[in-house]
């Protein structure tokens, strides 16, 4: 981890279900993002968090708030953990629930999405709509995944980048004619 609580390891949950984001790809996306000046201030939406590392990276680099969204609760208790030993509890909240569902009913508006679901997840355009429907103006919906996922007619891919085995797309909300 990086930024305000550089050094620091992060728990993460036991068991093969959750593939955490590798150091290097996690700290080469939050360097794009602070380059870009999209963490300070950004209230942060981390879809299928896992172990929280994304989010809390956001956090540590300037991020304002951060909601993570996972439906084990194994996962969601190590998030808490991570939270607590970072010192950034208060500026999170962790929530139960799968994320179209999520994403139908909440109606706040994020500048920054982080969707890094399962690699065998199919429902990317479904996802890519409901996310960049929650996204601020300026907003980017970052995806993270095993290949190029299609998000559908929903959202703009800005870029795409190959880092090994894991492939990180920054798209925005296509804007009505």
């Amino acid at each position: 981890m990086a930024g305000r609580w550089g050094g620091r390891r992060l728990a993460t949950p036991a068991g093969e279900r959750t593939r955490p984001t590798s150091e290097k790809v996690r700290a080469a996306l939050a360097s794009s993002l602070t380059a870009a000046g999209g963490l300070e201030g950004a209230r942060v939406l981390d879809l299928y968090a896992g172990s929280g590392a994304l989010g809390i990276e956001a956090l540590s680099r300037g991020a304002a708030s951060a909601t993570f969204l996972e439906t084990s609760a194994a996962a969601r208790a190590v998030i808490e953990d991570n939270l607590r030993v970072t010192g950034l509890a208060d500026d999170a909240t962790v929530l139960a629930g799968d994320a179209l569902a999520h994403l139908e009913r909440d109606e706040r508006h994020f500048d920054l999405v982080l969707a890094d679901p399962p690699y065998d997840f199919a429902g990317w355009p479904e996802l890519a709509a409901a996310a960049t429907a929650r996204l601020a103006p300026d907003g980017l919906l970052v995806a993270e995944s095993d290949h190029e996922p299609d998000l559908g007619g929903a959202a703009a891919v800005l870029r795409s980048k190959r880092y090994g085995g894991t492939v990180v797309v920054f798209a925005r909300r296509l804007m009505d004619p």
